[in-house]
Order: C-alpha cells, then sequence, then structure tokens
C-alpha cells in the first residue's frame, strides 16, 4: 500500500475503515508531554463516544474541527474509536502514535502537533496509512478459523447497523460461507437473502471491461488505437484523437467524471449512454493522455457507447447475451429505476450523523458501462467462475485483463476495469463499488482458490470493510 498523508476527514477515514478488529489499549504508554496529552484527550472523547463531552473538548482545544463534528461523528459510528498501538515519535508540541481501528483491521501512522506555548492549542492532526507488516502482520487462518472469526465479525456490526447486505466466500468453486443479514426493505421489514440484487457501483465496470477485451480478441478493436476510429462523429476531436480504448480501460486517458453539478441537473433525463456523450461530448482531457492515473467514470461511459458502435447491439443486450449468459448469471442486469424489479434491494444512506434514509433521489436513471445495475453475491461467484475458466476470454486476455498495468494512488496496480492488490502475501484482483446507500466488493484470489463477493445496501465502506477482513486472513493455501 502506498503511504499518502491524510487531514482528519471522513474522506480520509472512509480508507480505513475496513475489516474488523479490536487491539487493546495503550494510553497508559503516553508521554506526559502537551502534544501526546492533547492526542490522548481526543483519542479518549472520541472512544467514548460522548458527543457533548467531544464538543467541549474540541471547543477549548481545536475549534476550527467544529466545523466538521457531524461528519466526525459519523466517523466514530464506523471505527468504533481508535486504540494506540505503539508511540514511535514524541516531542514537546509533537507526537506521532501508530493507532488502530477497533471495528476494523487498518493502522495508520497519527502525527498530533500543538501549539508550543500554553494552553498548547492544537495546530493539526495528520493520518498516513500504513501497511500490517511486521509487528502488525495479521496472522492467516484456517478455513474453519476463517468462517468462526468473519461469523463473529460480521454479527458485530450488524448489531451496530454497521452491515447490511450478503456475505460470500468460496475456495475452488465451492462455497464455504454464504449469509445475508438485515433488511432489503426497511420500512416493508424485508430480510436480505442470498437471492436479493444489489446495487453494484462500479463494480459493473469488470462487465464493461470484459466486453471490451471480447471485442479485442475477436479482432474488432485494436487496443492502441484513439477511440475516434470507432466513434468517428464524437464532438471533441482532440480527445477523439488522443485517448486509446488502452487507456479508458486503465483510467490513464484524462477522460474525467460523469458526477457532479450537470449530472444532478440533468440526472433523470440522462437515459442513454449517447444522453451523457451529449452533455459531456465537448469537453476537453484533463490531462495528457496516457501522462498518469486518474479514475474516470467517463472513460468507461464511453467504452460502453464504442461496445454499442463496434458489436451493433445495445450495451445492455450485448453484456446479457456475452457475459450473465454464458456464466449463468441469472440475476444480474441494469434495468431501470423507474422498473419494478424482484428482489432489489432499497439502498439507505446517511450523513452527520442521521439516521439512515432511502437513496432513491440519488440514483441514475440507470446504470451505465462505467457502474450501476444490480447483481447477486451468487451470480458475482458465477461471473469469476465463468472469467477463471475462460468461458469469456482466451487465457490470454483474461490475463491481460486482470494483470496490473498502473500504480494507484491508494495502493495495488489498475488492469483493465480490474483492481489488482497483494494482500497479507495473497494476490487478488476484483474491483469495488460505493455510491450513497450501496457498497460492494468482488475479490478473487487465485493462488488459494478463494472468491470473496459482498454486497451491501448501506453507504461504503459496509461492504468492503468485511471483503478486507475476508481477505486479510484468507488461508495461505
Amino acid at each position: 500500500m502506498n503511504l499518502r498523508n491524510y487531514s482528519l476527514s471522513v474522506a480520509a477515514l472512509l480508507l480505513f475503515i475496513n475489516g474488523a478488529c479490536v487491539a487493546q489499549s495503550a494510553f497508559s504508554q503516553l508521554p506526559d508531554t502537551p502534544a501526546a496529552n492533547q492526542a490522548k484527550g481526543w483519542l479518549e472523547v472520541f472512544n467514548a463516544g460522548d458527543v457533548e463531552k467531544r464538543r467541549a473538548f474540541l471547543q477549548k482545544n481545536y475549534p476550527s474541527r467544529l466545523e466538521r463534528f457531524d461528519r466526525e461523528t459519523e466517523m466514530r459510528r464506523g471505527t468504533g474509536g481508535f486504540d494506540v498501538r505503539k508511540v514511535e515519535e514524541s516531542t514537546p508540541t509533537k507526537v506521532v502514535l501508530l493507532i488502530q481501528e477497533r471495528m476494523g483491521d487498518q493502522v495508520a501512522r497519527f502525527t498530533v502537533e500543538v501549539e508550543p506555548a500554553p494552553p498548547h492549542g492544537i495546530k493539526q492532526f495528520q493520518f498516513q496509512l500504513i501497511p500490517r507488516t511486521g509487528e502488525f502482520a495479521i496472522p492467516h487462518l484456517s478455513e474453519n478459523e476463517l468462517v468462526t472469526s468473519l461469523r463473529k465479525r460480521v454479527d458485530e456490526l450488524v448489531a451496530v447497523d454497521l452491515f447490511s447486505g450478503a456475505v460470500l466466500v468460496a475456495k475452488d468453486g465451492k462455497t464455504v460461507f454464504a449469509q445475508a443479514y438485515g433488511l432489503a426493505d426497511r420500512e416493508k421489514k424485508t430480510p436480505n437473502t442470498l437471492k436479493t440484487r444489489f446495487r453494484l457501483g462500479s463494480m459493473n465496470k469488470m462487465f464493461t471491461a470484459v466486453a471490451t477485451l471480447q471485442l479485442v480478441q475477436n479482432g474488432k478493436l485494436d487496443l492502441k488505437a484513439p477511440f475516434g476510429n470507432y466513434l468517428t462523429d464524437y464532438p471533441n476531436k482532440d480527445v477523439a484523437s488522443k485517448v486509446t480504448i488502452e487507456q479508458m480501460l486503465s483510467h490513464t486517458g484524462g477522460t474525467g467524471d460523469i458526477f457532479g453539478p450537470e449530472f444532478e441537473k440533468n440526472r433523470l433525463e440522462l437515459k442513454t449512454l449517447q444522453d451523457y456523450v451529449k452533455l459531456y461530448g465537448d469537453r476537453g482531457p484533463e490531462f495528457e493522455p496516457g501522462s498518469r492515473w486518474k479514475y474516470s467514470n467517463y472513460g468507461f461511459l464511453l467504452l460502453g457507447v464504442i461496445v454499442e458502435k463496434v458489436s451493433g447491439q445495445n450495451y445492455y443486450d450485448y453484456v446479457r447475451d456475452h457475459i450473465f449468459k454464458p456464466a449463468g448469471m441469472n440475476a444480474t442486469a441494469s434495468e431501470p429505476e423507474d422498473q419494478v424489479v424482484a428482489d432489489r434491494s432499497v439502498g439507505y444512506m446517511r450523513s452527520d450523523g442521521a439516521a439512515w434514509q432511502p437513496n432513491t433521489d440519488t440514483l441514475p436513471y440507470r446504470g451505465t458501462s462505467a457502474g450501476g445495475g444490480y447483481s447477486t453475491v451468487e451470480d458475482l461467484l458465477k461471473f469469476a467462475t465463468a472469467l477463471q475458466t475462460n468461458k469469456l476470454l482466451k487465457p490470454q486476455y483474461t490475463e491481460m485483463l486482470t494483470t496490473g498495468k498502473v500504480e494507484t494512488p491508494n495502493g495495488g496496480k489498475y488492469a483493465y476495469g480490474f483492481q489488482e492488490a497483494t494482500v497479507n502475501g495473497t494476490r487478488c484482483f476484483g474491483h469495488g463499488g460505493g455510491a450513497p446507500g450501496m457498497n460492494g466488493e468482488l475479490k478473487i484470489c487465485p493462488g488459494p482458490g478463494y472468491v470473496v463477493a459482498v454486497l451491501a445496501n448501506l453507504d461504503p465502506a459496509a461492504a468492503t470493510r468485511v471483503a478486507d477482513f475476508i481477505t486479510n486472513r484468507l488461508p495461505s493455501k
């Protein structure tokens, strides 16, 4: 994992709200210095969950933090608090601690700096993610131990309303754990089951990438060619003549996002892939294509348009006929949100400490080639199996699809619509998805032969923390 600095914010801490494990508190190890005392003071009120005591502490010691107080409350709910694992550096005005979240596996370097003069107000907090190696390495478990630990951890997350969804673990294609939790519809009290269809978010990019590689394999697309060779009427000729198919597959084309004010304004009018091109097609590149990596939803949207152009089929029909049907995925599709879909769950989101609310007013009209649609954990296992047994692509193209090409800021490498990473010594590839009221992860770990599929109808990182808990502890053989 690459290390990066983060200020204390929800965005930062969502990156390490993953997995589940409780570390022993080590506050007694903290030195008696102004910086360490401020760090201890914040950790104590944060961990206690007493909103008013935390507010009073911040008002006195770090008043600029109060503008994000509600987000910090939500962060407390998600992490369960933090425990000190080690004091790494200490001076009167600065302390560096290694801390671990109580509801997850992630360890971070926590730096607190204070003013040199009394009352030693806090100047800043910084977090830096660190890999769990050496003294913090997580031991691999046997399969039976993993299942027992997983069952206990998910029960704990459900008890505090941090998970609602379905979890599946398979070894060599055989399911070793599969269970659903929580409610698919809180108003109707409908329980989630293994047949419940959860929205996928960006996990859909895997299907788009497979579709693209199928057309490459069949000689209908050239990875190195600019996409303008296929979309000859694309509005911005500069983008079309420079950005290649390969760059869009690996997020190095600079094609930008589809979400933001324009999306919010036109959300329900964006009904086809071409509607997105009409809205965003005049934009220039964000940076010189091929010069760096930046996640681009619009690039994958355009890949869907190219699939339509080259195959002569509607994108949704193409992935149904060439991916879902061959894999036996009978519960996966992208029907519009205004259509009734059996077993499709309601997504629930919340912010600033509020209660869970349906995410209905945030959803696009329909999922796209960049993300969206819905599936089940059982269908995701079928997809993983079809991919690994080369039912969807020839072996060399499957390898091309899933082998990392470019380093990403969050660690690991991005391949073509798949993320590749080494997790506690085990190579895994797959993709996650997340948006308000939805979160999912598919992790395929061919060495030990495991597939992990987790889908949730809650905000990130509901599914991610469970999937990471599993992959961090997979048997090594």
